[in-house]
């Protein structure tokens, strides 16, 4: 079973920043890809962005140029580097993991854009 813990969230005014973190239980090289989903109020959960194993990164058409997901392997921890807030981007956001152990998500953390 993969643990993910996520960090960084908070409340911040738009055209701000703020970084999430995501570390894992498992080395990064166990997952097929790790990934940053949102989900705001009464809406569904949305793919945000995701890494493969092999370094390849896609974004949601609404975060491309302000957002950046990135990781350290030697921490085993995926970061969303996020720009340029909007409060469109308000929802909690999770953290997910796909390979071989299977499908994980971690249990959120909020953020919360003000105007």
């Amino acid at each position: 079973q993969v643990q993910l813990v996520e960090s960084g969230g908070g409340l911040v005014q738009a055209g701000g920043s703020l970084r999430l973190s995501c570390a894992t239980s498992r080395s990064i090289f166990s997952f097929n890809f790790m990934g940053w989903y949102r989900q705001a109020p009464g809406k569904e959960r949305e793919l945000v962005a995701i890494i493969t194993d092999g370094g390849t990164t896609n974004y949601a058409d609404s975060v491309k140029d302000r957002f950046t997901i990135s990781r350290d392997n030697a921490k085993n921890t995926v970061y969303l580097q996020m720009n340029s807030l909007e409060p469109e981007d308000t929802g909690a956001y999770y953290c997910r993991t796909v390979g071989a152990l299977g499908n994980s998500w971690g249990q959120g953390t909020q953020v919360t854009v003000s105007s």
